[in-house]
């Protein structure tokens, strides 16, 4: 378990990016952290791992405040892909990449190697061993980025922006690979601005504006809310704008959805099916 109590943070003591952050993520959930540019999601992961200190305010993990932890013991059990992975990257081939971060955690040769395969191909990697990490694509780099990181197989899953520069296919591999971490028992926390990633998968959404939370809890409820979605600048999911207009024509249609299934049985029923 992660408790964030009352933490406060400014950069250079001048640009306050986070005000009285309190927030409670539990073992084993999918969560995702939402706002607009500069709302303070990144600095709040960056607190996680121990990457970033509250100035004020602390940071809990399994009961005890983070700042007796360093941040290569976090690092173990809390893993975090940043947004660009070349602030992450900085060896010339892929396995190197992996292979540094298994063995600098303790993992012996023959396993690490066997961890680096496996995590190579698990996200369509496995013939880019010895690329150069600064080869490749935007997308790609991501990717090589977040295996260092599931390599180690941490406890807790972070990830900035995991889906920029990523396809469609890419996207759902992604998102099955990050359910199936989170079914083994991992604790997911991604940032993103992707609001229809959030919603396919993600149960849990805290919403963000001014180094605040401004809502925190199911994500149907927490993005069909018309003044968090204005508030944190946020785009309205398809779903919610598609059931909208439907409830112009249809009022039994409920206005604030934002799951398929649940649209697909607002139709049903507007249709006289079962």
């Amino acid at each position: 378990m992660i408790i964030l109590e009352d933490v406060h943070f400014a950069y250079d003591g001048l640009y306050t990016a986070l005000q009285g952050i309190s927030l409670q993520i539990n073992d084993g959930e999918r969560i995702a952290i939402m706002g607009s540019n500069g709302a303070g999601k990144t600095t709040l992961v960056k607190h996680l791992n121990g990457l970033l200190r509250p100035d004020n305010g602390r940071v809990i993990f399994d009961g005890v405040d983070t700042k007796h932890y360093s941040v290569a013991e976090l690092a173990r059990d809390i893993g975090l892909v940043m947004q660009n992975p070349d602030h992450q990257l900085f060896l010339d081939s892929v396995e190197r990449e992996i292979l540094f971060s298994l063995e600098n955690l303790g993992y012996q040769k023959e396993e690490a190697k066997e961890r680096c395969e496996r995590t190579l191909a698990s996200l369509g990697l496995a013939g880019f061993s010895e690329r150069s990490p600064f080869t490749l694509s935007g997308g790609e780099r991501k990717r090589v980025a977040l295996a260092t990181v599931l390599a180690t197989e941490p406890r807790v899953i972070s990830l900035d922006e995991p889906t920029i520069g990523q396809d469609a296919r890419q996207k759902e591999n992604l998102a099955r690979m990050l359910c199936a971490l989170n079914d083994k028992g991992k604790t997911v926390i991604v940032v993103t601005h992707d609001i229809e990633f959030v919603t396919e998968n993600f149960p849990r959404t805290v919403a963000m504006a001014n180094g605040m939370i401004v809502a925190d809890g199911p994500t149907n409820s927490v993005l069909s809310n018309d003044a968090v979605i204005e508030q944190c600048s946020l785009t309205r999911p398809q779903l919610t704008e598609t059931a909208r207009q439907l409830h112009k024509v249809f009022p039994d249609v409920p206005q604030r959805l934002t799951l398929m299934d649940d649209l697909e049985e607002a139709v049903v029923k507007i249709m006289g099916g079962a």
